[in-house]
């Protein structure tokens, strides 16, 4: 109880330190009904496609062929991780529970997921990388959602390579570790950085590749399609408001928005991410209404669409395994 008080005080407080944030995201409203009809067809429709790749890297990881138990139980828990302080946690144990009751075994679903998520994760953290290349170095977004899909086929395919020569070489996961460890050392010198990252990294990535098999590949190109794809969410956003920003500072933004909404400080990152996403965009050059109207849009697919689907993914996953409920085993530990 004492922790549940702490994390909503901590919620609370900064919630108020973002509201000026959200107050200007939400004022947005107004400029809505200005996108037109296409470009909302097309952040829902790449918001959608994300959802499919990590249903797609979950059925891997489970060694499935089913989708409903694996859609369903990820909508609803992805729906419950957004309104609940802390919501990782909540959101995995419901998971996990949904799968259960579907039928899998708890041993599966806790491998299975942790090599999920430790692959979406590893994903998410080389994207900063493409703000290095020269292709992408000096680049505005490009004009039309077509043409930023070129490109982001062509961000996929480097994205895919560095992912490839991390999952089949030892050195390069060490060298990533050594890298790491000298970053850290340089950023906190008054900390001494983790000891042994190196071989955590490397048994980290050793449980994906036992727990994926021979078909890693496949779930390398869906993690790495899930995070793209919400990508072209907010260029289709950026796009409707006619903002076209440097490429690298549009990533930069998005990453740094997708990495605030992992840390479990309010529920899936709410003001975090709209605060970091528009303080951001407002650096790359974005007029601060076109940052506020382009975030709104990004987030109505990205956190709040997914609610609704969400309950109603767990109300069409109760009514067919309703009566598997008393044979559910709690989990010990689901990350």
């Amino acid at each position: 109880m004492r922790r549940r008080i702490l994390a909503l005080a901590i919620t609370g407080v900064v919630l108020y330190g973002v509201a000026p944030a959200v107050i200007d995201v939400l004022g947005g409203w107004r400029d809505l009904d200005e996108v037109t009809p296409g470009w909302w067809i097309a952040v829902v429709l790449t918001q959608v496609g994300g959802w499919a790749c990590l249903w797609v890297l979950q059925r891997l990881a489970l060694h499935t062929r089913g989708w409903f138990p694996v859609s369903t139980s990820q909508l609803a828990s992805g729906a419950l991780g957004r309104v609940v302080p802390g919501g990782a946690a909540a959101a995995a144990a419901l998971q996990y529970r949904m799968l259960a009751q579907s039928g899998f075994k708890r041993a599966t679903i806790a491998t299975g997921l942790t090599a999920g998520s430790l692959l979406l994760l590893a994903a998410l953290a080389a994207l900063p990388l493409l703000a290095v290349p020269a292709f992408v170095a000096g680049r505005t977004i490009p004009d039309g959602l077509l043409e930023a899909g070129g490109l982001a086929l062509v961000i996929f395919v480097f994205l895919f390579a560095v992912g490839a020569l991390l999952m089949v070489s030892d050195r390069a996961v060490r060298w990533v570790g050594r890298a790491a460890t000298t970053v850290l050392r340089h950023v906190r010198r008054r900390r001494p950085p983790p000891e042994g990252l190196a071989e955590r990294l490397l048994g980290e990535r050793d449980l994906i590749r036992t727990t994926l098999g021979r078909r890693w590949p496949e779930a390398l190109a869906a993690a790495e399609g899930r995070w793209l794809l919400d990508f072209l969410t907010l260029l289709a956003a950026l796009e409707a408001v006619d903002a076209r920003p440097r490429l690298t500072l549009a990533l930069l933004a998005y990453c740094a928005a997708q990495l605030l909404a992992q840390v479990p400080i309010t529920p899936g990152g709410l003001g975090v991410v709209e605060a970091g996403m528009t303080g951001t965009l407002a650096l790359a050059g974005v007029p601060a209404a076109a940052a506020a109207v382009a975030t709104l849009a990004y987030r109505l697919a990205s956190y709040w669409l997914p609610l609704p689907v969400g309950a109603g993914a767990y109300v069409a996953h109760r009514r067919r395994f309703a009566a598997r409920d008393d044979l559910v085993e709690q989990p010990e530990v689901v990350t």
